[in-house]
């Protein structure tokens, strides 16, 4: 069979790209059969406006009154679980769920949260192989999941990832998956340039840093893979092929199965970033420096607290729903 005859989708994995679905909806994972899924508050809470899912903050809410001391922790961390346990029913991968936004700061609070989140798994049936844990890409973020891969074998999902200095450091610390934001970065610079479209999407903002992480990853055989996240247009996706995953909201997964009559290359390649000599000798960051050059991206700085702010925000505002069923 001719590959242009194929899916846009079908290509993307045919050049080897893990396809993972950024949803809570089960029937649109249902519909697009990825590997993977990925959650956070925002894709929870947006679920949570949908009926079909009505049961599940039933079962949470009737988890959290068993513990009366902390209900309402119990209840959200039974909720985010919950899902996670539909997802797995569905994918024969991983689902990634979210650490609390509000512990991005505090690394032992993320450990005992992710620890918590694979244990409530476990009474499931479920091990911690199908898990990622997502923690912002603070660095904070970046030692707790430092100490869970390697202490507790937890593996890791690094969002809110923007810049070449988060991952560097996730690399250096040895997680297993680093989810940078090709849609935001867009976002940002778009909104300081007023550029919209570009002619050449390799020209994307948000593209050429997944490519530069990508190529300096696999340059120096570090074993953290790259997984580019939040996008606005199927240009921005087809511009990564190759890539070892790409996470993709529903709307965008229905264009690239509609779509059959373009070619896409394969533009990520561990061979050929092996040749690029931009990276001959390798970077580090400690903390010191992590936080200066972080500081000193304008957008990074921006976007990472922004998206740490939103994130909290759903969370508080999935509190109050399970509050009110509380009562």
């Amino acid at each position: 069979m001719e590959s242009s005859i194929l899916s846009s989708l079908e290509q993307l994995r045919q050049h080897g790209t893990i396809v993972v679905a950024d949803t809570g909806d089960f029937q649109s994972i249902k519909s697009f059969k990825p590997t993977d899924a990925t959650t956070n508050p925002s894709l929870i809470l947006a679920a949570s406006k949908l009926p079909q899912y009505s049961h599940l903050f039933d079962k949470a809410v009737e988890y959290g009154r068993q513990y009366p001391e902390n209900s309402l922790e119990s209840a959200m961390d039974y909720l985010f679980v919950l899902f996670g346990q539909e997802i797995l029913k569905i994918i024969p991968g991983r689902v990634s769920t979210e650490v609390d936004a509000r512990l991005s700061f505090d690394i032992d609070g993320s450990v005992q949260k992710a620890r918590k989140i694979i244990e409530l798994y476990e009474t499931m049936g479920i091990g911690k192989d199908r898990i990622l844990i997502k923690l912002a890409t603070t660095w904070e973020g970046v030692k707790a999941a430092e100490i869970l891969e390697k202490q507790y074998g937890i593996h890791c999902n690094m969002t809110l990832l923007f810049n070449f200095a988060q991952a560097v450091a996730c690399a250096e610390s040895n997680v297993t998956l680093i989810s940078p934001f090709v849609g935001r970065i867009y976002d940002w610079y778009c909104k300081r340039t007023g550029v919209k479209i570009y002619e050449n999407p390799a020209d994307d903002p948000g593209v050429k840093s997944v490519t530069s992480i990508y190529n300096y990853y696999k340059h120096h055989g570090y074993k953290t893979v790259v997984m580019g996240a939040s996008f606005r247009n199927i240009d921005q996706i087809k511009s990564l092929a190759g890539c070892d995953l790409l996470t993709i909201a529903p709307s965008l997964l229905a264009q690239l199965e509609a779509e059959t009559n373009v070619q896409i290359n394969c533009y990520l390649d561990p061979k050929k970033s092996a040749e690029i000599d931009t990276f001959k000798t390798p970077v580090h960051y400690d903390e010191k420096r992590f936080r200066w050059e972080l500081n000193e991206d304008e957008m990074a700085t921006e976007k990472l607290s922004e998206g740490i702010r939103k994130f909290a925000a759903d969370a508080r505002q999935l509190e109050t729903l399970i509050k009110q069923r509380l009562s």
